[in-house]
This record gives C-alpha cells, structure tokens and sequence, in this order.
C-alpha cells in the first residue's frame, strides 16, 4: 500500500511539472509571436524581455536590433542586433525606478514625509496658491501643474530649471485630479537634492544603484561607460518639436514662439536621453527622465518591491514604506507607481499589482498576488514617426503579452 502511494506521488508529480513545463513553452511561442509579428510589420525594431516568477526567470529573451534606422529613417546597413545586456533609455520609468525610490529611500529614513508642504523645501512655493501643495501631490500627479512644458526654450540647466517650474503659474486646482507631469517629478528631484545635499545622479547612485549591484543603470551612460551596448532611439526631437509647434497636441503656449530657441539635435540619439527637457534643461539628469539601464538591474529593484523590501544581503527599505507607496489613491494609484488596472500594461490585474511606462517604449508591470513581474525594453522611435506624426503605440502589445502572461498564471492555479 505505501509504495503504491509513493508510486502515485511521483505520477502526480511527474504529471505537474510536465504540465507545468507545457504551459511555459506555450506562453513562450505566444509572446515570440507577439513580438516577431511586431517586427515583420516593422512597427518596431526589436525587443528585450524578462519575466520572472518567484525566483525564477520564466522567460528572459532579446528580439532583433538595438539600432535599425539611420537619420533619414534607411535601414542601415549593418544594423546592430541588441541582447539582453543592452541599456535602453527608460523615459519616464525614470520616475519610479530613481525618483520614486529615491523619495521612498528619504521618507524610510525620516528625513521627508509625503504630506510635507513642497514649500517647506522649495521657497518659491510658499504662496497662496502652491502652500498647499505636498509631496504626496507631486507623487500622484495631483499638484495643479502643467503636464508639459518646454523649459529647454529657457534654461540650460537643473538650477535654472527648478527656479523656472517655480516661477510657472498653476494649471488646474491642487488635488482636483490626476494631470500627469513631468514637472512634478523634476521638483522632487529638486527636493532629493536639497535634502541630501548630494547631486540627484550621486544620490541615486550611492544609495540606489551601488547598493543593489545595479551596475548598468546610470544617467549620461556616454559619460560613464565605453560600452557601445546601448539601444539608440529618436532622430532627433522630432515630436517635441511638434509638441511646440502644433496645437492639436494640447501643449502649445501663446506666449512661446516656436523659433524662438534652435538647439535641435539632428542625428540618432544613442546614449544621450531622448526626453527634450532632461537632455537640453537639465544636462542629461533629472527627476522624470533620463536613466538608462537594462532588464537585469530593472529586475533587481522589482525584486526588492515584491519581496516587502528586502534583498539576499538584508533590508534594504522598510515593508511599511513599501506598503504606503504600494496603496491606491482616489484616483486608483499608488505613490509614483501607477495601479490602476485600466492601463494597458497592468489590463485587469489582480489589486495590488502596480506598473509604468516610459515614452520610449520600455515598460515594468508587477503583480504581488502571483509574485511575477513582466520587464519589456522597445526603443519604437528608432522607427521614426508614423504618418500620422506619432510614434508607434505599442499599448495593444503590453496588452497582449500581459494577458498572455496573466492566462499562464491562471493556468498554473488550475
């Protein structure tokens, strides 16, 4: 009778991980076809890919090339195949993977809270109509300030900068919605700065990047690193040029006459970031953008979020901490980190799961409940603008492959 039970344990368990092994290599096909299809319709020019579950690469992968298309939009004719190991500009997961951290690093250790008035750290603040406003406000994107700004038609540094968005006048009522901002995320890091007294880079570096062995992410990587690893990305500006001078985009200001500044760069970006204001008014380093980095070091932070802020050589930040960022807001949000599962790349998740995107095409989607996260590097501007004048919107494949990953889990459950 017992070997009879021991023989029926190991069937079961043979049959378990045969199953389990089907449904790997069936999400696997499924998201070679999403993103090879993407490629052969040219809609992008290749892809890195990780997704992991528990301690477990479910599936790490690089698709075609990290540089595809030459100024004049030719393909080139040798073009450089990426790989796992290529940094990709993270756009606006600047915001979560430096700022956001950042800012979490500085409440864990009780030098900020995020209901602290922004005027407590920024004078120009402290005003009837920005006294009000608070850490939390800037975080959630709730402040009243402008989405967009071009701040580069006016400054040429970080200090400039800060002092500029300072001078700007309100947009909307503060905390009367969600209006996402760069200029937001570009005044903590003023805060990060003028609390630690340390440069927003060197911060984020010693406190961030070292500490997790994050050693390829970085700002300005052209400053830092001989490695020509790096996925280039726009032709120029080609779009911020349009955000100034075509109305129909919402960010055309009467009072700023597009011919006004002429510092375009003409050639493909590659090492240098893409985002306008954090390349010409901020020297390569700001709150919103300008980080590069690769799946690898992404996932080591994504690590230490789902495992309640600690990593294999002890805590890195606190579960509470974690736990005040990581709760929705009124408007289905998180502290910097975006949980509303309405978004493409977090489309119908479990509560909790949280997740961002950056212009360029990368994006990080997280859910706590199956303790498996989806990583995707895509610099789409390399295929320069559509025409329509838009760059390829890449949501309907976030979409797709975390459905796909999403049946996969379910799957497992069953």
């Amino acid at each position: 009778m017992q070997k009879q039970l021991i023989l029926f344990l190991v069937i079961l368990s043979f049959n378990l991980h045969t199953s389990i092994a089907q449904k790997k290599s069936k999400l696997i096909a499924e998201i070679n076809s999403i993103l090879q299809n993407e490629m052969e319709e040219s809609h992008i020019p290749g892809a890195v890919i990780l997704i992991k579950q528990g301690n477990q690469n479910i599936y790490k992968h690089a698709f075609g090339y990290a540089d595809l298309k030459d100024y004049n939009n030719q393909t080139l004719a040798n073009p450089d195949k990426t790989t796992i190991n290529y940094m990709y500009d993270l756009a606006s997961l600047t915001k979560v993977i430096g700022t956001t951290t950042s800012i979490m690093l500085l409440v864990d250790k009780g030098l900020i809270k995020v209901d602290d008035p922004v005027s407590k750290y920024i004078k120009s603040f402290d005003i009837p109509e920005k006294s009000s406003i608070t850490i939390r406000h800037l975080l959630t994107h709730t402040a009243g300030l402008y989405e967009w700004y071009p701040l580069f038609y006016f400054s040429n540094n970080r200090q400039e900068t800060y002092k500029l968005i300072g001078q700007l006048p309100l947009k909307y009522p503060v905390g009367s919605g969600r209006h996402y901002s760069d200029l937001g995320f570009m005044l903590l890091g003023d805060i990060i700065e003028t609390v630690s007294k340390l440069p927003l880079d060197e911060f984020m570096e010693q406190n961030i990047f070292k500490p997790l062995s994050m050693t390829h992410t970085m700002y300005n990587p052209l400053k830092h690193t001989s490695t020509k690893k790096i996925a280039a990305t726009s032709h120029g500006n080609p779009f911020e040029k349009r955000m100034v001078t075509d109305a129909s985009l919402g960010f055309k200001l009467d009072s700023i006459n597009p011919n006004q500044w002429n510092g375009w760069r003409h050639y493909t970006l590659k090492g240098e970031v893409n985002d306008g204001n954090a390349w010409y008014a901020n020297n390569g380093v700001s709150g919103h953008a300008g980080l590069f980095s690769t799946v690898d070091d992404l996932q080591k932070l994504v690590d230490v979020l789902k495992h309640h802020g600690k990593t294999e050589h002890g805590p890195f930040i606190s579960a509470k901490t974690i736990n005040l960022f990581l709760t929705q807001d009124e408007f289905k949000n998180g502290l910097g980190w975006v949980m509303n599962n309405s978004s493409a790349y977090i489309k119908d998740a479990p509560k909790g799961s949280f997740g961002h995107t950056g212009f360029t095409g990368t994006s990080i989607a997280v859910v706590p409940e199956y303790d498996i996260s989806v990583i995707l590097l895509i610099n789409r501007q390399n295929m320069g603008l559509q025409k329509t004048q838009t760059y390829y919107n890449l949501n309907p494949l976030r979409e797709q492959i975390f459905t796909a990953v999403m049946d996969y889990c379910n799957q497992k459950k069953q």
